[in-house]
């Protein structure tokens, strides 16, 4: 079949179908488009030119316009936010059809709008809304299905659909998609509604997710203390998600880094506070450095959800520092690069979530971002001189600002690319080296050791191939490459970069990783001999 109008003259080629009753639809949409535009005289000529074969003329006539239409008993309230009328034909069926969006979204899902009083002067209509809105449809409590330990509370909370608002299609379109990206839960089916006395109740059918995690990694690093011999170090990983069904999360993460040094970082999250929009979550970290000084931080944090994929967060923090061995500094004239200090911080966080799976997602992209700042005090240790404090401000203030991009790259089924960019600072005019970020590692610049690099401000870049043989199994070759300052070292600013591969195996129970790496930078050559294997597996349950 092919297709051609008179003026304004349109030409369509050859279009095949396998029915004559999709060529019959194929001539309606086309009949129905030149309608919307204001053609309603329209009619159909056809020519057969083979017992297979169809020529069709669309005879359009006059274009008609509205002259008016008057709102008639459509309430105002829900008219005033969509865009007003035009002369264009088309312009009141996009009317009525955003009229129709409006009322279903405010508790009137059976709203039916309609022209009425039509009259017609020449090519110039005129007609006046007919507006009949149905029962006032109201939420009713939310009903849970399937094999999950979820409570109503919390889905009502993360959704927004509470017993006794008005129905809203636009809140269940959001509560299906949040559902779909939660780290808790896969939802089975679409959301079923049953509408009764003038209620509408929601049914979403759960199954929860294997989330609770149990990792365990081992290292193999040269060993600094005996030339030619291996380190083992060791991470552990327990997370406990979503207890008690109400989004209730626990954590807790150990690493020793090497022979004197070690990590402890324990958090507790507890979701919708009192069922308010609220968060709050409590932490406590320890980070002991060989034999130099030892971190501890104490935070409380409160998070708002803005919107479906934007969360905003309140928090304070106490950071504090003690130096371990003080005999290295007996003779020092002035304040070394590390000291005693507690810094006292408040801050504001912003994460936008717009990747489509919490776990190894194939689309979409993560931002976070953080702002601190707070009166850094600095404590007189008594195994330093007495001169190294003297004209030192021992009260200042300190500020800190880190911000990561993440985005994944979905190419084809088997192949995706995972970009990630990760800046930081932090100022004080007494910068000690406890104060530095820390980086270096599996979850930041790979072919170092954990923790290997201190920066008074950072930036680095991970691209990763990944090419898929499974859901959520990839082999992959990574490259790093970033940009460092260190007011401590000469030269201060350091390149570090680093390639490698690795493989990430889904077990059905858990996921096994291999990865390879190795790096260049100031302090290490590029050298096989430096080089970085870390394998573990992570037991979802």
């Amino acid at each position: 079949m092919k297709w051609s109008s008179d003026d304004p003259q349109q030409l369509a080629d050859w279009t095949a179908f396998t029915s004559k009753a999709e060529g019959e639809k194929y001539v309606d949409s086309i009949e129905n488009s030149f309608q919307n535009e204001g053609y309603l005289e329209v009619f159909v000529m056809e020519e057969e030119i083979a017992k297979d074969s169809l020529r069709v003329s669309f005879v359009l006539g006059e274009k008609y316009f509205w002259e008016s239409i008057s709102q008639g008993n459509v309430p105002s309230e829900f008219s005033k936010d969509i865009d007003p009328l035009t002369q264009e034909y088309a312009s009141a069926s996009r009317w009525m059809q955003n009229m129709i969006k409006e009322a279903e979204n405010n508790g009137f899902p059976f709203a039916q709008i309609k022209l009425d009083s039509i009259q017609r002067k020449g090519n110039e209509l005129s007609a006046v809304f007919n507006y009949d809105s149905g029962p006032l449809i109201l939420w009713d409590s939310v009903k849970l299905a399937g094999d999950t330990k979820t409570q109503e509370k919390y889905i009502q909370n993360i959704t927004g659909i509470r017993p006794g608002m008005p129905f809203s299609q636009k809140q269940l379109d959001d509560a299906n998609q949040v559902l779909s990206r939660s780290p808790y839960f896969v939802q089975m089916q679409s959301p079923e509604i049953d509408f009764q006395i003038k209620k509408a109740q929601p049914t979403f059918t759960l199954r929860d997710r294997n989330t609770n995690v149990l990792d365990g990694i081992i290292g193999l690093l040269p060993n600094a203390n005996e030339p030619g011999k291996m380190l083992i170090t060791g991470q552990l990983d327990l997370e406990l998600y979503h207890l008690g069904g109400q989004g209730r999360d626990v954590a807790v993460h150990w690493q020793r880094l090497n022979v004197q040094t070690q990590s402890l970082d324990i958090s507790a999250k507890e979701s919708f506070l009192f069922n308010s929009p609220l968060d709050v979550s409590v932490g406590f970290n320890l980070l002991k450095q060989d034999s130099t000084f030892l971190n501890r931080y104490l935070s409380l944090d409160f998070g708002y959800h803005l919107t479906m994929d934007s969360y905003l967060r309140f928090f304070t923090r106490r950071q504090s520092s003690n130096v371990l061995s003080t005999e290295p500094y007996g003779d020092v004239t002035e304040l070394p690069d590390v000291a005693d200090y507690r810094w006292n911080q408040f801050g504001l966080g912003w994460n936008w979530d717009k990747l489509d799976s919490p776990y190894f997602p194939r689309r979409g992209f993560l931002i976070r971002s953080e702002f601190a700042l707070g009166n850094k005090r600095i404590l007189e240790n008594t195994g330093f001189p007495p001169e190294v404090y003297v004209n030192l401000d021992l009260n200042s203030p300190q500020y800190l600002g880190k911000a990561e991009i993440e985005k994944h790259i979905f190419i084809r089924p088997s192949w995706g690319i995972w970009l990630k960019g990760s800046g930081g600072f932090t100022q004080n005019e007494n910068l000690l080296l406890n104060d530095l970020f820390r980086l270096g590692g599996l979850k930041s610049i790979r072919g170092f050791n954990e923790n290997y690099f201190f920066a008074r401000s950072f930036g680095y870049i991970n691209v990763e191939q990944r090419l898929f043989f499974g859901e959520n199994s990839f082999l992959m070759v990574f490259a790093d490459f970033g940009i460092l300052e260190n007011p401590y070292f000469a030269p201060s600013i350091d390149k570090p970069i680093s390639f490698g591969a690795g493989i990430n195996l889904d077990t059905g129970s858990g996921v096994f990783r291999f990865i390879y790496g190795v790096g260049k930078s100031n302090l290490q050559p590029l050298q096989f001999s430096y080089s970085r294997i870390h394998f573990g597996y992570l037991a979802r349950f």
